[in-house]
């Protein structure tokens, strides 16, 4: 992939494919094909077929996608499944038809059994049931694989799969009713010291464990397996290092200056007791992760302080 590589980013508005052109565009990369859904609906075969026949795009990033929390998973399935199937297939397709010559998926840990060995290796995919809550958006997901995976098999087109851990940085979603567990607790935090409250409550026990990647790491990673990575194999992107929620929540109160209590609430779920990917693979091809926790924390926390405006601060 060449500094003046034709290359287009799928989703570029989004928290994952923003971070993938702002790396992009750091290291020199100039010939960016970016375009919003009014200007090239995904969803649409002749909408994707239209940009690929008029740009012709050397390498893809995949990072579009229909996101959202349980609440949205439960309420549109079919919306979920249907409309990442018609992304990926749309983009993935019209990729090797006119001549791509690599395509780089980007997937997600859900993709994984609710039961999987901790941590989740890369072979650990189809071994079992998907957690409930996110099944819809984990079975698109795993088409994507599979659709990367048989177009190398029967066309050998270069397409590769990426599996993240769970993100956090600029762009995120501060929604209370909606954001992710990273973001959530940054707001509530900022929410109590902002208005003098005097504590703290945090969903579950404490306890579980979870693993966070920043998002421009991610995108590092994305760009390090574009040149380097060509396999039908996926490839684990995290750190491999877990915190408990108690100690993330902790971590945030310190960061945003917090000096009331912190309580947890028993009588909500606590999910998942540990979700952590094994990132051998990715260790031995050469790669390894650059901003520690509590920098990420609090180079993201500056992000929502300068951009409150636009960070979704839904109040609930």
């Amino acid at each position: 992939m060449e500094r003046t590589s034709r290359i287009f980013v799928a989703g570029h508005r989004g928290l994952v494919g923003s971070a993938i052109v702002r790396k992009l565009q750091q290291q020199g990369y100039k010939n960016l094909i970016l375009r919003s859904r009014s200007e090239c609906d995904l969803y649409s075969r002749d909408s994707v077929e239209a940009l690929f026949k008029a740009e012709q795009p050397e390498y893809v990033f995949l990072a579009a996608a229909k996101v959202g929390g349980i609440l949205a998973n439960a309420t549109y399935p079919a919306d979920f499944l249907r409309d990442n199937l018609l992304i990926e297939l749309n983009v993935i397709d019209a990729a090797w038809r006119h001549g791509s010559k690599k395509l780089e998926f980007l997937g997600s840990s859900c993709i994984y059994p609710k039961f999987a060995p901790q941590p989740m290796k890369e072979e650990h995919l189809l071994t079992g049931a998907l957690e409930p809550t996110n099944e819809w958006y984990a079975i698109a997901k795993i088409a994507g694989i599979k659709l990367c995976q048989a177009y190398r098999a029967q066309y050998g087109f270069d397409a590769i799969s990426l599996m993240p851990t769970n993100l956090y940085g600029p762009g995120d979603n501060f929604d209370l009713k909606s954001s992710h567990v990273m973001p959530a607790l940054i707001r509530k935090f900022h929410d109590a010291q902002s208005e003098g409250h005097s504590e703290v409550s945090v969903w579950g026990t404490g306890t579980p464990k979870r693993e966070f990647l920043h998002v421009d790491d991610l995108a590092s990673a994305a760009i390090f397996l574009m040149q380097h990575y060509s396999d039908a194999g996926i490839v684990n992107v995290g750190t491999g290092v877990d915190v408990t929620v108690s100690e993330l929540a902790n971590l945030i109160g310190r960061v945003v200056g917090f000096k009331g209590r912190l309580t947890f609430d028993p009588s909500k779920p606590d999910g998942t007791p540990r979700k952590l990917l094994d990132v051998t693979r990715l260790h031995s091809l050469g790669w390894k992760h650059f901003i520690d926790l509590e920098q990420g924390v609090r180079s993201t926390y500056e992000w929502f302080l300068q951009n409150a405006e636009s960070a979704r601060l839904v109040t609930v």
